[in-house]
């Protein structure tokens, strides 16, 4: 085999094994990502669904300066800010889109309840598809077989999200079905339409890492400035704070926990594209649907037809999601790709050997990713801000099943562990 075609093999090779690694990172975001949404019940203990946003996006925003500094340390955030600054500004618009996003969907779970919400907001995968194929030349010359699997099922997806949503218009919790239904659809406009600075940055070389950093500037601000006004200002915030304050934690630590499905779904966007990544994090809906059922008793009492459409329309959902991970992209939607990253690199001047590189997970220049004093400084005042509000907090007088809770947090560890593992011995989180 001549040294031209082994490095073809080698490309190949790795671009397969970067397709497997993004479909697992997309599956393990779907769990932690459900696990997230569940403080988000604490709405029905008559605290403002404006406060718990605010400490989700609080607990968010804590995690993506710190996990940054512990998995490859600030020098490597600034030395990727230098190759691609232009992208900050399409961060902070993602986390601007996010932080509206994730305000609606506390609406809709206080409306419609956990279990339903959730397929209305994953919507999200057929905007995903859209602005991927149109944007970024996803599924351009894929088959036939692979365009049908991503498709159809995005319309199987939409199809189990009818379902649920034809539910819920009977089995409101408030009585606010219509609200809550166009709250959720809201929220999955936005987190589809986030994901075009997330593929623009990753086509580009930015590392995942780097753009979550900026993002949750933009998240912090629009959620602050949200709850500062609907609150009627500074002082009425600050003293629902206070108020709270014995349950903050909880929805601190769903923020968390979102940051650590979303930068799955992040290496699972840069990796497989939107139009797969989207959909396949979007199986957190059965996830969600066993935490609403097994760990918050939703659905209880409720007749079987009810049951049938909830469950049935995840499933459906599941089914789609599926199709789309076994359409895994080809060679020639990889050229289709390339294309697009190097219109990008003549966009905005970027060397396209630095470009490509970061596209299949890789370093120019081996970097040194040791940590400073400066970064175990961030990751400890970060615990120290955590541990503070836990020892603020108390368990909210609501039934809680603990061994179903024990279960599935025990599930996300395994999955979470698996994922860091094979992430960095892959691409040493690049």
């Amino acid at each position: 085999m001549s040294a031209g075609a082994a490095q073809v093999h080698l490309n190949e090779a790795r671009q397969r094994m970067l397709q497997k690694l993004g479909i697992f990172c997309g599956f393990s975001a779907a769990l932690w990502l459900a696990g997230a949404e569940a403080p988000t019940k604490l709405v029905t203990v008559a605290v403002s669904p404006l406060i718990i946003s605010f400490m989700m996006v609080l607990g968010a925003f804590i995690s993506r300066w710190s996990l940054p500094a512990l998995m490859r340390g600030c020098r490597d955030t600034l030395s990727d800010t230098r190759h691609v600054p232009h992208l900050v500004i399409w961060g902070v618009m993602a986390g601007c889109l996010w932080a509206v996003g994730n305000t609606l969907t506390i609406f809709a779970v206080r409306d419609i309840g956990l279990s339903i919400a959730f397929p209305l907001w994953n919507s999200n995968s057929l905007i995903g598809i859209i602005w991927g194929t149109l944007l970024f030349k996803e599924l351009h010359r894929a088959s036939l077989w692979k365009k049908l699997g991503v498709v159809g099922g995005a319309l199987v997806i939409f199809i189990g999200a009818l379902l649920i949503s034809e539910a819920s218009t009977s089995q409101s919790a408030h009585g606010n079905a219509a609200h809550g239904i166009l709250a959720a659809l809201g929220a999955g406009l936005m987190f589809g339409s986030m994901y075009i600075p997330y593929r623009k940055a990753y086509i580009s070389g930015m590392n995942p890492l780097t753009f979550l950093t900026y993002f949750t500037i933009g998240e912090i601000t629009t959620v602050t400035i949200v709850a500062v006004v609907f609150l009627g200002g500074v002082g009425p915030f600050w003293n629902q704070l206070a108020a709270n304050r014995g349950i903050l934690f909880w929805p601190l630590l769903g923020g968390f926990m979102w940051v650590v499905g979303d930068l799955l779904q992040n290496y699972a966007t840069k990796y497989v594209g939107i139009s797969r990544a989207i959909p396949l994090s979007n199986t957190n809906q059965l996830w969600g649907l066993l935490w609403a059922i097994l760990v918050f008793g939703e659905l209880r009492g409720l007749g079987a037809n009810t049951y049938a459409q909830v469950i049935g329309g995840s499933l459906l959902m599941a089914a789609g999601a599926v199709s789309i991970a076994y359409s895994s992209a080809s060679e020639q939607e990889y050229s289709s790709w390339h294309e697009a990253a190097e219109r990008e690199a003549q966009l905005y001047n970027l060397p396209s050997s630095y470009v490509l590189a970061r596209m299949h997970g890789q370093q120019e220049v081996a970097q040194d990713a040791r940590r400073s004093w400066f970064d175990w400084l961030v990751v400890a005042v970060a615990t120290a801000i955590f541990v503070a509000f836990g020892l603020l907090s108390r368990i909210p007088q609501m039934e809680i099943h603990m061994s179903w809770l024990a279960l599935l947090s025990l599930a996300m560890l395994i999955v979470i562990a698996i994922a860091g593992v094979a992430l960095w011995r892959a691409t040493k989180f690049t």
